[in-house]
């Protein structure tokens, strides 16, 4: 990996902010990622992620905290935060935007455990494809203290796939429908594509229980996105 995210967040960090990410997927065109959007506070985030971060307690463990904006405003209203991001970049400017507890780690190496474990921004993203959802959560899992929770969002991409008559139309053959390819690209440089998953919650409420979860629907978003809480 290039790192190219980091780069961008340092650059922002450093203000030497003079264009944005370029995003796309298999499924989908070219987006714009605004750079000031992913240092935004809480005023500015969406419903959905103000609804996760009032739902936090205890020790928080916040999963590919990308600047630390959840981070920051849980670390504000006095919660013990450990933001963990695979971006060197990343956690650099999480350091330097005050973050007290900050690693570069992959969610399957992380080994303490916690009170909430927060996966926001289509959290279920990180576990790549619909077969290594199973691992992820056997993992998150043993992270949990007891009485503890994880707070997760998605969104059902079904809609992605209706026709004009309103049927849907998928390649079976290719697997679950919400696996796709994610590209970034900035200032004129590609990234490694990356496997990035979107999750239906049905989906997700079977995978829990096979895994010795509990799972609840906590809030649901205008655009087929909802937040998910699991708990043991």
């Amino acid at each position: 990996m290039k790192d190219l995210f980091g780069n961008a967040l340092l650059d922002y960090q450093n203000n030497n902010y003079t264009e944005d990410i370029i995003t796309a997927t298999s499924i989908s065109e070219e987006d714009t990622l605004p750079l000031p959007y992913l240092f935004r506070s809480y005023e500015d985030m969406p419903p959905i992620e103000q609804k996760a971060l009032s739902l936090a307690k205890g020790r928080i463990l916040d999963v590919g905290a990308g600047a630390g904006s959840h981070s920051l405003y849980l670390q504000n209203q006095g919660f013990k935060v450990k933001a963990i991001d695979t971006s060197k970049g990343a956690v650099r400017v999480c350091q330097l935007r005050g973050v007290e507890q900050v690693e570069h780690l992959a969610l399957l190496e992380e080994t303490e455990t916690f009170d909430t474990i927060l996966l926001l921004m289509n959290g279920t993203g990180i576990f790549q494809t619909f077969q290594n959802i199973p691992s992820y959560l056997k993992h998150l899992k043993s992270l949990l203290n007891p009485g503890g929770q994880i707070l997760i969002d998605s969104s059902d991409i079904t809609y992605m796939f209706e026709d004009e008559d309103g049927g849907f139309w998928q390649d079976l053959h290719n697997g679950y429908h919400g696996e796709v390819d994610y590209y970034l690209s900035y200032k004129d440089e590609d990234e490694v594509p990356l496997k990035w998953l979107y999750l239906d919650f049905q989906s997700l409420h079977i995978a829990a229980a096979s895994s010795g979860l509990h799972c609840e629907m906590v809030f649901e978003g205008e655009h087929f996105d909802y937040l998910a809480k699991l708990w043991i």
